[in-house]
């Protein structure tokens, strides 16, 4: 499968890395490449620097498209011209992943209108005015509506691409998976340790 990463100014490391290092060392599965809206090197404040393709590039290839969030979403929300691209990309490809804020950039497509989404519990009153029409669920650890995967914060991306294998391969390879890298896997998509029940 062929995996395209988008990429912003200060994006959030683990939302792009987590992720890619568990697809990265399935090669025989999943072909990685970096997509920025112009192409070049894209930066963030961790100090990560990479090398990018052209979201013009894609011509309707994609099997996976991963939406990072970070602190630059609250800019790129704004970005009419990425917003355009994101839909289109995001309506030619066959799966559509979200990680922390990335959901509120994929929101704005208005692709996610009606379908059940999630994101990071901390600023997830800020998210949910970018898709009115989103059905939030704070609860969440990651959620799958038809071809859109979307997960709470950070770390939460990597339990949701092993959701994904397990969907894909099986719940054995998806652990198997998880123990070669040592991570310990949260299964449970439908509870994360991170939400917080409103105080009655």
């Amino acid at each position: 499968m062929n995996v395209g990463v988008l990429l912003f100014d200060d994006f959030e490391t683990l939302d792009v890395f987590g992720p890619v290092e568990i697809l990265g060392r399935l090669k025989e599965f999943y072909s990685i490449k970096f997509y920025s809206l112009n192409g070049g090197q894209v930066q963030n404040s961790h100090g990560i620097s990479i090398s990018t393709h052209p979201l013009g590039e894609i011509n309707n290839e994609l099997d996976i498209f991963l939406i990072p969030g970070g602190h630059g979403t609250r800019k790129e929300v704004d970005n009419v011209l990425l917003i355009d691209k994101i839909r289109e990309v995001s309506k030619s490809s066959k799966f559509v992943f979200t990680v922390c804020t990335g959901s509120a950039l994929l929101a704005r497509t208005g692709l996610l209108d009606g379908k059940k989404a999630t994101s990071n519990k901390r600023v997830f009153d800020w998210v949910i005015t970018n898709g009115e029409n989103v059905n939030w669920i704070r609860r969440s650890r990651w959620t799958v509506d038809g071809k859109y995967y979307t997960s709470s914060g950070v770390s939460a991306g990597m339990d949701m691409t092993l959701g994904f294998l397990s969907d894909t391969h099986g719940i054995e390879f998806a652990r198997q998976v998880a123990f070669h890298i040592e991570y310990n896997w949260t299964e449970d998509k439908d509870n994360d340790n991170f939400y917080i029940p409103p105080i009655k």
